[in-house]
């Protein structure tokens, strides 16, 4: 699906920006960094690796196997981005419209926010800072509206629901507000990750991981 591929191309581009790399150690990167890939099959990487070596973004070399290696044993195809692949990459990066903003596609963002610009990641942090705060408005309102008709395993898986986004808002809050210290004290595009402010706030809210965005 289309969808699909726009999630996984820029994942791509971004991890063989890091380092050329063949499939299966590809395919491993992707599963470790982006928890939203962990289902990710061969039959999704393939045909996205072929698109991307049709439009010139990519190229595969097939890699040089040891003399004494069993005949029948395939040489592996080490894929890099070409020059056009790093321009493309850097329109990706440099990106911060609303569609970065939803869930996976953020998620793929934030995954190589140290490839990004200072100013592009304060974009992206607070458009997904405000369609969360509208997110949580309206599971708030559903909320108090059915919240007498629901039985008790539906009212706290509700509930459950409500507080991961008040947790991701608060995490997202210490996020904006180390980046914007950031801009302050250091040049855009030097890409180190921010870390979570710890403050308490509202008592509604449960207080974030400093470390890492919770999901699930």
């Amino acid at each position: 699906m289309r969808g699909r591929s726009d999630v996984l191309e820029p994942a791509i581009l971004g991890l063989l920006h890091e380092a050329p790399m063949h499939g299966y150690e590809l395919r491993k990167r992707l599963n470790l960094v982006l928890g939203s890939f962990r289902a990710l099959s061969y039959g999704s990487l393939y045909p996205c690796l072929k698109s991307l070596v049709d439009r010139g973004w990519i190229q595969g070399t097939e890699s040089v196997v040891a003399p004494h290696t069993v005949a029948s044993k395939r040489a592996r195809i080490v894929y890099q981005l070409t020059a056009d692949g790093k321009e493309h990459l850097q329109e990706i990066l440099a990106s911060s419209g609303p569609a970065t903003w939803e869930d996976e596609n953020f998620d793929v963002r934030f995954a190589f926010f140290a490839q990004t610009d200072a100013e592009t990641r304060l974009r992206i942090l607070e458009g997904r800072r405000t369609r969360l705060t509208e997110r949580l408005e309206t599971v708030r309102q559903s909320f108090a509206r059915t919240r007498e008709r629901m039985d008790e395993y539906t009212l706290e898986l509700q509930r459950h629901g409500l507080e991961q986004v008040e947790r991701e808002v608060r995490w997202l809050d210490g996020l904006i507000d180390n980046e914007r210290g950031v801009r302050r004290t250091r040049p855009a595009g030097t890409g180190h990750p921010a870390v979570a402010d710890t403050t308490a706030g509202d008592d509604d809210v449960v207080p974030p991981r400093t470390t890492e965005k919770e999901r699930g």
